[in-house]
């Protein structure tokens, strides 16, 4: 793992010899150990002025080819690779709850977040639960609540839903011992409301790892904060989406580059609104 983004400052002569002295350079050409890519992808905290008025901070984890495709036959899996897995773990790691799409759990067979002994320490000194939440966000929850998903989580899976849905479903849902969560007022989600919904709960350091559409949604909505966006070496070509798939905005959002990480000849970026 090579950090690209942002790089060692200069070297500056020190008063006492004149000489210039070499900033310590991060880790280089080797794996990193879970708790230095932890402290690269660290949460801003609380009280720092890029969360001002922001209910929670909305991160999103995905992984494009070179030529777009968010997905190769309908699965991220086959653009991932060692180094993309390891950076997936710890952003779960750091999370209080992974939002993701009814139709993602489907495709990808979600399952719940397990509790990882190496970040035990760090998640109880930051208050959070063993493992963080899975959020489902779905409107007709046509959702199967005999996966382990539902009947093994270490805690207890969310069902983000309208106000409208069916209420049989949500019988279901909470039959099963998901919690059912309601941000918005018609069928389906309002997609500004999420964080808000989430937070009211403890849950203020939110993942998304889409798909394409609830995070074109959350875009769409001025409701995502940080993208951490793995570029994958390889070309899918084929009919897959981009990585968000949403309305039109009125004005493209500017996002500001925080990091970039090399590893295998996959670029690790991180952007932040700015």
């Amino acid at each position: 793992m090579r950090r690209l983004f942002p790089l060692p400052a200069p070297p500056v002569p020190t008063p006492e010899t004149g000489k210039a002295e070499v900033a310590a350079v991060g880790p280089m050409d080797r794996p990193w150990a879970p708790a230095e890519l932890a402290e690269a992808y660290a949460y801003p905290a609380a009280d720092d002025p890029v969360r001002a008025g922001r209910p929670g901070w909305l991160r999103a984890n995905m992984v494009s080819s070179l030529d777009g495709a968010a997905h190769h036959e309908g699965r991220s899996q086959p653009l991932s690779g060692e180094a993309d897995m390891r950076i997936f773990g710890v952003l779960r790691a750091l999370a209080d709850a992974v939002v993701v799409g009814a139709e993602t759990v489907r495709k990808e067979g979600y399952r719940p977040a397990r509790a990882r002994e190496v970040f035990a320490a760090r998640r109880a000194a930051a208050g959070q639960g063993p493992a963080p939440a899975i959020a489902v966000v779905t409107a007709g929850l046509d959702l199967d609540f005999t996966l382990p998903l539902f009947t093994e989580p270490v805690v207890p899976t969310l069902v983000l839903t309208g106000a409208g849905a069916p209420a049989d479903r949500v019988a279901a849902a909470r039959a099963a011992g998901a919690e059912v969560l309601f941000a918005g007022e018609g069928v389906g989600v309002d997609p500004a409301r999420v964080a808000g919904v989430l937070a009211e709960r403890g849950h203020t350091r939110l993942l998304t790892e889409g798909g394409p559409r609830l995070l074109g949604q959350f875009a769409a909505a001025d409701a995502l904060d940080e993208m951490c966006l793995s570029l994958a070496p390889v070309v899918a070509v084929g009919g897959a989406p981009r990585i968000m798939n949403g309305p039109d905005v009125p004005v493209p959002e500017r996002f500001a580059l925080a990091s970039v990480l090399e590893e295998d000849g996959f670029l690790f970026t991180r952007y932040r609104r700015s």
